[in-house]
Parts: structure tokens; sequence; C-alpha cells
């Protein structure tokens, strides 16, 4: 396992965590993190549309959210002018491949960077279905790293649809 890959597996734990807390709140269970350029956790988020009866609150954006909020008011303590919305350096882990709402707000964020688990053969908009993170079209192009603790992340979600499914 190379150094990169190292850390990625080490960061998609933080994400199952997270998407672990979602089953509190019978929401699907999607974990996301948000990294500054040290490595250090800027935003985290989980699914809860249910929750909050939101359909954007999926995790890529309730972690987003809370990093550029977290990045703003850093920027004021200090006496900068950020705007905190820039996400540049930052790296987004999430165990689904984002959607394409997600995706647009990944490029909308400037986040260079984005590690998932589970492909999504339905939504997905990484690769699978679309590719909007590399869309050439855009002013912004994503890094993508793909299948991380694939099979973890997958029999996550493979679990809580059968559960309600009546299917365990």
């Amino acid at each position: 396992m190379a150094p990169g890959e190292k850390k990625h597996s080490e960061w998609m734990g933080l994400a199952l965590d997270e998407a672990r807390r979602a089953l509190a709140t019978e929401d699907v269970p999607i974990g996301a993190v948000v990294l500054g350029p040290d490595g250090a956790v800027l935003g985290s988020g989980r699914n809860q549309r249910e929750e909050l009866g939101d359909p954007t609150a999926h995790a890529e954006v309730v972690a987003i959210r809370e990093a550029a909020g977290k990045l703003r008011a850093l920027s004021k303590l200090e006496g900068g002018a950020g705007d905190g919305w820039r996400l540049a350096d930052c790296t987004l882990v999430v165990t689904l491949e984002p959607c394409a709402m997600c995706a647009g707000a990944v490029v909308l964020a400037r986040i260079p960077r984005v590690v998932f688990g589970a492909w999504d053969e339905k939504a997905g908009a990484a690769g699978s279905v679309f590719d909007v993170l590399r869309e050439r079209r855009l002013n912004h192009w994503v890094e993508v790293y793909g299948g991380v603790r694939e099979d973890e992340c997958g029999a996550l979600l493979r679990e809580f649809f059968a559960a309600h499914r009546g299917k365990l």
C-alpha cells in the first residue's frame, strides 16, 4: 500500500464513523470529512435528510458547510480577508461516490481532491454515471480516488437497505 493510499484508508475510517452515526436517525449511512492541508478535520457530516427534512443535507454538503464556516472563522480571528468558501488544498473523503449535487458543491468549493469508498452505479457523478468532478468544460477539476475501503463502505449501505426492505 502506497503512503497516499494508507492515508486515504485512515481518513475513510473517519468517514465511516460519521456514516454509522446516521443510522441513529434512520438516514442512509453515508459519512464525509473535509481535511485541511495538514490532515486535520475541518468539517464532518453524515446524511441528515430524514433527521432535518432537508433534501440537501447530504453528508458531503454538511461537511463542506462546516469546513467553510471553520475556515471563515479562522480567517477572521487571524485578521485575514479569507472568504471561507474556497476550500483549496483540502480533501473531501466520503463513503459513497458523490451524486451530481454533491459533485457540483465540490467543484464550486474548489476542493482539489475527493476520496470515496463505494461506487454508485445509479447516481454517481465521479465516474460511474456522470463525471462532474473531471468535466473539462467546468472551471475547476478534481483529483478522484475511488474504491477506498469499498467493500466496507458498500456493506454498510447494503445492510441498511436490506434491513429497510425487511430482508434481514
